[in-house]
């Protein structure tokens, strides 16, 4: 690289939403390195590697406006006075009109607005103004241009997005559950947890006055072997995870539709033993697992495609999936031949929508189709399990969680290309829990190719989380106002924030959760951009605040009516152990045999002591602790003291139920530490079933005391 004018490409990165310095954990502002923003400027179409790539970039990025006639993308919150710029050869007619959604059409009218014509390729460019009508229904919607003296001429459509001011509220301040749905192990389960285990739980939930369960991303993984064990990096999230179909629901399902032969039914019962022998091993193993459950998915398919059975509900989620479901079908069936990583594929099957991979299709249909069929599978479950916790009692029911991102190598990044940016990924920088920042190893949108494709990709990944759920929480929401880029070869603390279109996104998730009539939880934690929660409050969302990060001014830890009303508070979260493991320092234990703390191990043993005292110390003041209490009576006080909070919604963490002391994740590491493989134990540290769960005694104290959010 051969950069001598900073300033030239700090401007650059500026205007094409880089920040070219941020504040650090430590308080103090770091400046991002010429390098770094090359690299990310490069992602972006924008070469900045020489002074005169950031200058010839520097003059794209100006004309790139101006060589639509209507913009690609314009998004806009209804009851708004808004207007639009379009492009048109200087002094040429041009007629706006807004094609609404349900096939209606208006006039935009032109406002007084001038602007000198521009230079472009040496033709003369005029700008010229339309209003936006501020009565305009909330929708997707496009905007048509037509150009020339008699106007013939149709330019290319762009997509007008008009939403909403605000999403769906929670119906009642109310508790619930989290959990990762692996580990619900029941004595049925075959080795994972299962839709079934889920619908148990929602059951004893909504028993005792929860109304939500919250789980872990169920996106896809491909169907080989290994399995990817993290839930947040999945192939798609657009489609789920066949893993946690129950086999015994599907076998029912098919038994209805078509006599199942005992030759079936024996092999079933075969494979369910071998699988129930999971349930022992202390370690989540999904590709035994899947050993197992794919036999006898696949038998049940063979019956469900020789008796040629046609299912009305079938019919109807692959008509509205469309295309992108037929297209999963095939990512998977290629997997099967050459791996789950679409970038060590051969050439020709490289490209989505290339002839070769038309013709793989064809030649491996039934292959295809039978994971099609899954997904339908999955949809019929889903729709249970949601339609069976709304019917107990549940106000929300599943609350589904939505992933930051993808596998840089599967099927959604195959899928979309150009919408995501290659060369970088996506994490976070350093922060007072991983000193070392995190590399996250996905591959981001591009905002500007989202914008271009009407952000068509991102709204149908929303249709999909929004699928049977009562809400979704949006992972590292933060992103949706600025995302850490990395690029490759660097380490996690060497990258920089780029800006995404918060209003579009903001907006756009609105919109859709308004459509499904569900609650948005935002997870903003971490280094928080100032207007972000302001932004996430004024639509409605929630955020989300966990109890060890919370503290006054002075001090002291939050007392529960200062917590913020519109979030989700908990007591901890999926990246700390469970309550029971962070009172014991267990984190710091797994970060020491890890080497991922920097400085003195003693300074931060101290540090956290000294913050659990202040904490307990809170919880004797409220009367909700003795002198001398047990683990197992800090854990129940603490959920007490946060069910009393001015959060909306109050989260109890499956794990503390079984008084686990494990974490299920150490950010920053990879297999240095079994992320997402870790069972569910007991206090003593022995394996735990749901059913044992269930019924203990800390699961009843817990629930007793997290249920008085009156």
């Amino acid at each position: 690289m051969s950069i001598t004018n900073l300033t030239a490409i700090r401007d650059l990165a500026t205007n094409a939403g880089l920040e070219v310095e941020y504040w650090g954990w430590r308080g103090e502002k770091e400046q991002v390195a010429p390098e770094t923003l090359a690299a990310v400027l490069g992602a972006l179409g924008l070469p900045a590697s020489t002074d005169d790539e950031v200058a010839a970039s520097a003059r794209e990025f100006e004309n790139r406006p101006w060589r639509r006639v209507v913009p690609s993308c314009t998004t806009v919150r209804e009851g708004s006075d808004a207007t639009i710029f379009v492009h048109v050869p200087h002094g040429s007619d041009v007629q706006v009109d807004a094609l609404l959604e349900d096939g209606s059409t208006r006039r935009l009218q032109q406002v007084e607005n001038w602007v000198d014509p521009k230079d472009l390729d040496g033709a003369l460019i005029g700008r010229a103004t339309f209003a936006l009508p501020a009565d305009l229904p909330t929708g997707w919607h496009e905007v048509v241009a037509k150009v020339g003296d008699d106007l013939s001429e149709h330019a290319p459509a762009g997509t007008l997005i008009v939403v909403p001011t605000s999403t769906p509220w929670p119906a009642e301040r109310s508790w619930g559950l989290f959990t990762q749905l692996y580990q619900l192990r029941s004595t049925t389960s075959w080795g994972i947890g299962d839709l079934r285990d889920l619908a148990a739980l929602t059951t004893w939930g909504a028993e005792r006055d929860a109304d939500f369960v919250l789980v872990n991303p169920l996106n896809a993984n491909p169907p080989v072997s290994p399995i990817e064990p993290s839930p947040y990096l999945p192939t798609s999230r657009q489609f789920g995870d066949p893993l946690i179909l129950t086999v015994d629901w599907a076998a029912a399902f098919v038994a209805q539709r078509t006599e199942v032969p005992v030759d079936t039914v024996e092999l079933l019962s075969r494979l369910a033993g071998e699988a129930i022998l999971g349930n022992r091993v202390d370690s989540i193993d999904r590709d035994a697992a899947w050993a197992l459950k794919e036999p006898a998915l696949r038998a049940l398919f063979d019956l469900w495609q020789s008796a040629n059975v046609i299912d009305d509900d079938f019919t109807e989620f692959r008509k509205e999936a469309g295309e992108p479901l037929e297209r999963f079908g095939v990512f998977c069936a290629i997997s099967r031949v050459h791996g789950r990583d679409a970038r060590d594929w051969p050439t020709e099957l490289a490209t989505a929508n290339g002839a070769d991979v038309l013709e793989f299709a064809a030649a491996h249909a039934e292959d295809a189709e039978f994971y099609v069929w899954l997904q339908c599978l999955l949809e019929a479950q889903a729709k249970q399990v949601q339609s069976e916790a709304r019917s107990a009692g549940m106000s929300i029911g599943i609350v589904h969680d939505l992933p930051v991102g993808v596998h840089a190598g599967g099927a959604d990044a195959w899928s979309f290309g150009s919408a995501m940016a290659r060369g970088v990924t996506v994490g976070v920088p350093a922060d007072q829990y991983n000193q070392f920042g995190q590399n996250w190893s996905q591959p981001p949108w591009r905002p500007d190719m989202l914008a271009e494709l009407g952000y068509a990709p991102y709204r149908d990944m929303l249709r999909a989380v929004f699928r049977n759920a009562g809400a979704v929480r949006i992972d590292h929401i933060l992103g949706f106002f600025r995302l850490w880029w990395i690029p490759e070869g660097n380490t996690a603390k060497d990258g920089c924030f780029v800006r995404t279109d918060a209003e579009a996104m903001l907006g756009i998730l609105a919109l859709e959760a308004e459509r499904a009539g569900a609650v948005v939880i935002g997870e903003d934690l971490g280094t928080v951009p100032p207007e972000a929660r302001d932004a996430l409050a004024e639509r409605g969302m929630l955020g989300a605040s966990v109890l060890w990060f919370e503290w006054s001014d002075d001090g002291v830890p939050l007392a529960p009516e200062d917590y913020r009303r519109a979030c989700l508070a908990t007591v901890t979260t999926h990246d700390l152990p469970p309550t029971a493991g962070f009172l014991a320092l267990e984190h710091l234990d797994v970060r020491e045999r890890l080497g991922l703390l920097e400085g003195s191990v003693d300074q931060a043993r101290a540090e956290e002591t000294e913050t659990i005292s202040k904490v307990v110390e809170r919880l004797r003041r409220a009367g909700l602790l003795g002198e001398e209490p047990s683990n197992e009576d800090v854990v129940v006080a603490l959920h007490e003291y946060l069910s009393g909070s001015a959060a909306q919604l109050f989260g109890v963490g499956v794990s503390d139920l079984a008084g686990d002391r494990r974490g299920v994740n150490q950010p920053g590491t990879a297999d240095e530490y079994p992320n997402w493989r870790v069972p569910m134990t007991d206090a003593k540290g022995r394996l735990v079933s749901l059913e044992e769960l269930l019924g203990s005694p800390l699961a009843a104290r817990i629930a007793a005391a997290s249920g008085r959010t009156e």
